[in-house]
């Protein structure tokens, strides 16, 4: 009869392990929300960019391209940017950030309508590529960017 005690302890374990998995794969993302719509906030932050120089590379519409081939999605765009002058200096010291470069955040509305606003948190950044603290703000600049597109 107390043979069973090991094996519970070892499943609520395991189980607390893997939430604890869950929840650090949540790490290093910053959630702002906006006040307006997926595409005024999209337009905001793009024109936020362009007034600082910054060069768009790429914005990804995935709930466009979702509803392209019959599905349905809440509002979703990806915008992919950054600054030659600033991100190359991060990828020559920490070459493993180019995975995470050009800077990116994601617009997207939640099941309630809420828009919201993600990027990588450069804290994050710095401690999983091991970026440089003099070189950290070269990447930090992203969150100025978005809590100005979010008021």
């Amino acid at each position: 009869m107390k043979h069973w005690w090991p094996a519970l302890l070892f499943a609520v374990s395991i189980l607390f392990a893997s939430e604890a998995l869950a929840l650090q794969k949540e790490e290093g993302i910053v959630r702002i929300p906006s006040h307006h719509s997926v595409d005024e906030t999209v337009d905001k932050l793009k024109t936020i960019l362009q007034s600082k120089g910054v060069t768009l590379f790429a914005l990804v519409d995935h709930s466009g391209e979702a509803e392209k081939v019959g599905m349905k999605m809440p509002p979703t765009k990806l915008l992919i940017f950054g600054n030659p002058k600033g991100g190359t200096p991060v990828m020559v010291a920490a070459p493993s950030v180019a995975i995470d470069l050009p800077l990116k955040a994601l617009v997207s509305e939640d099941a309630a309508g809420k828009v919201w606003v993600s990027h990588n948190s450069p804290e994050y950044l710095q401690q999983r590529h091991s970026v440089p603290e003099d070189l950290i703000k070269n990447i930090a600049v992203v969150g100025a960017l978005v809590a100005k597109a979010v008021e």
